[in-house]
């Protein structure tokens, strides 16, 4: 699992508590504490794939475009992180039965990890994770 991911959640997360108004990459940034070049590629992925709209220009920003319900995990790993559990393995000796089958064994093992994921994330929606961080409140 990498940064985009967690930083997806937080956008979406931020623009979804305000959604009568426009919020700027730099402030989503400040939220963050992350560079606003950071926000902007995950903001781009998240307009790409339909979760967020934006506006150009003086008074311009982002608005989350969905429902809450509509959103969850599973959803924004796949877009931000999906693969990021296979193991990277260096190339190794195929003439001994460890290393001719090691990348073979360990990438299955991940990717049946990565498929129990996406079953647990997939039971939390972004209204899940608004409730979540109001309770902190």
């Amino acid at each position: 699992m990498n940064s985009d991911f967690t930083l997806a959640i937080h956008s979406l997360t931020f623009l979804a508590l305000q959604p009568d108004r426009m919020s700027t990459s730099d402030a989503i940034s400040a939220s963050a504490c992350v560079h606003p070049v950071r926000i902007r590629k995950v903001l781009s992925l998240l307009k790409k794939h339909g979760f967020i709209k934006s506006k150009e220009g003086p008074g311009g920003g982002f608005l989350f475009a969905l429902e809450l319900n509509e959103v969850n995990l599973w959803d924004i790993y796949k877009i931000t992180s999906e693969g990021a559990l296979q193991p990277k393995c260096p190339d190794s000796n195929e003439r001994c039965i460890v290393g001719a089958n090691m990348q073979r064994v360990l990438f299955s093992i991940f990717l049946g990890a990565e498929e129990h994921l996406g079953e647990y994330l997939k039971d939390y929606t972004l209204k899940e994770i608004i409730d979540l961080v109001n309770q902190e409140e």
